[in-house]
Formats: C-alpha cells, structure tokens, sequence
C-alpha cells in the first residue's frame, strides 16, 4: 500500500489514534530509562522501578505523559508525510535510474528515515524537553505543575532556545538511526521471507510476524548503536539553568558524563531502552501496515 492509494484523512485520524495508544502503553519504559541517565549514583533498572513506585505511586510512570501526547499527533503526522513522500518518489527514481530493486528498497527506506526524523524533531524536541523535566521531578521537589507551566517557565528562563536544547543532538541521533533503522528493517523483511517462504506472504497473521520480528531486531540494533548519544541528548535537555553556573554545552555534558563513570555511563538506561525501542518497533509497524489497510482508498487493494 504506497502513499498514493491512501485516504489522507483517514490515515491521519487513524494514525493518531492509534499511535497515542501505543505511546501509552509503552511510556513507562521510557521514564525508568530517562531516570536511569539522569541520576548521577548508578542505579539497577529494578531499584529504579521500585523507588518510582514507592515514591510517586502508578503516576509516577506516566509523569510528562499528556504533554509527549499532545506533541504525538503532530509529530507522527509529520514523520509519516515525510515518511511516505520520500519513500514513494526516492524508490521511484532509484528504479529509473538502473538501480535493482532490493538496492532501491534499501536506498529509498534510509532517505525516508532521514526525511522522517528531521521533520518529526521539530516537534519532538521541545516536546522532550518538557515531558523529561517532568519525568523526572518528584512529588516532594515539584518545580513544574505540568506541561504548559513547564512550557512557560522553560520559555521565561531560556527563551525559544531553550525548549530546542538538544535540537541538533537529536537529529545527530535519530537521522542516522532512523536511516540504518528502516534499511536493516527492509533487509531483515528480506531474508525473514527466504526462511518462511515468499508463498506466505499472501496470509496476513505471517505478513504481521514478519514484519514485527524484522522491526524488533532493527530497533534493538538502532538502540545499541544511538544509546551514548541519546545519554548525552537526555542529559542537556533535562539540566536545569542556574544563572550563577555556565549554560550546560554538549562538551560540559559529555565530559561530566565521562567523569561520573566513564563510557559505562554512557549506557545506562540501556535496558529499558532496547526493551522498548524492539517492542515499540514491532507494535509501531505492525500497527503502521495495519493503519495503512485500514486507510487505503476504496477499491485500492484490488
């Protein structure tokens, strides 16, 4: 199903839909891992969990949730617009110019995760920015009353720069991933169909397990491969402003990082992250594929 043959205003509404119930599921993972590369003493991913709920309780977990939320819907639709347009018209040209299709597939699958990542952090951004701020304040030391007040005080104190802090160090991060992500995902799709059998892929339950094992392979590979930068990201978009102390740099960052605990410290929160960049892989393209069935035109499919 390519981007021509799909009902746009479906698949944006779809989309949204089910994307933020995804998102939801998937959240508490992403606050365990943003705790873990924040906190200066080492911590175990368990010790982590254990003192978020004793602390904070169930909400504890889903702290910053309603403004990642509200950043989902224009930030899915933007990456998935890029997403599609780039695949559609790169593969296209790619095939004009003599290049065999799998080559083309890959080429074209990599330009549209640089395309994707670029145009969703313009949203993403200032979105990560509140929403880990949230994430993680306690009950007890609450500077933010939530998103907007996050927002304001973020606004007041930095300006419109400081809710892109990171900017740069995100699409450092997320392009390059995104790229390596959706190639090795298409070649992954690949040689998962020489295994199975190229006759399955007419039935649907193989097409969906197919494409959720190549997507979870892709996405724990992308998480190993992002995870020092994504610390680095996590870190100088999470420090607080003091007027009395230098504005935090990607240097200052990393050297302190370093300092703390050398290039392990890189890696914390390693864990939950791969556990939920490989599940969120898996859910997101499953539901990807499912949405664009869902929202292709009438008579589309044959």
């Amino acid at each position: 199903v390519n981007w021509e043959m799909l009902d746009k205003s479906r698949f944006f509404v779809l989309g949204a839909a089910l994307f933020s119930g995804v998102s939801a599921a998937l959240y508490p993972a992403v606050v365990v891992k943003t705790h873990l590369q924040v906190a200066p003493p080492p911590q175990a991913a368990a010790a982590t969990v254990r003192a978020i709920l004793g602390r904070d309780g169930l909400r504890g977990f889903y702290r910053g949730f309603g403004a990642s939320l509200a950043g989902t819907v224009p930030a899915r639709a933007l990456y998935m617009a890029a997403l599609e347009a780039t695949k559609s018209s790169v593969g296209s040209a790619a095939v004009r110019f003599g290049v065999s299709e799998p080559a083309a597939s890959a080429v074209a699958s990599a330009a549209a995760g640089v395309s994707a990542a670029v145009a969703a952090q313009v949203v993403w951004t200032p979105v990560d920015v509140i929403s880990q701020r949230l994430m993680v304040q306690t009950s007890a030391a609450c500077r933010y009353a939530g998103g907007a007040d996050a927002f304001r005080k973020i606004l007041a104190a930095d300006g419109v720069r400081g809710l892109y802090r990171g900017f740069g160090l995100s699409i450092i991060t997320y392009a390059p991933s995104n790229a390596v992500w959706w190639a090795s995902y298409a070649m992954a799709q690949r040689f998962a169909w020489r295994v199975v059998g190229a006759d399955r892929s007419e039935s649907y339950p193989a097409l969906m397990a197919v494409q959720g094992a190549s997507a979870a392979v892709a996405g724990g590979a992308a998480a190993l491969v992002t995870m020092p930068l994504d610390t680095v990201k996590t870190r100088l978009q999470v420090m607080e402003t003091d007027a009395a102390v230098a504005r935090p740099t990607l240097g200052s960052t990393m050297r302190g990082l370093l300092k703390e605990g050398g290039w392990a410290a890189c890696y914390r929160g390693l864990g939950p992250r791969w556990g939920s960049m490989s599940l969120s892989a898996a859910t997101m393209v499953t539901t990807y594929e499912l949405l664009k069935r869902l929202s292709a035109k009438e008579g589309s499919l044959g």
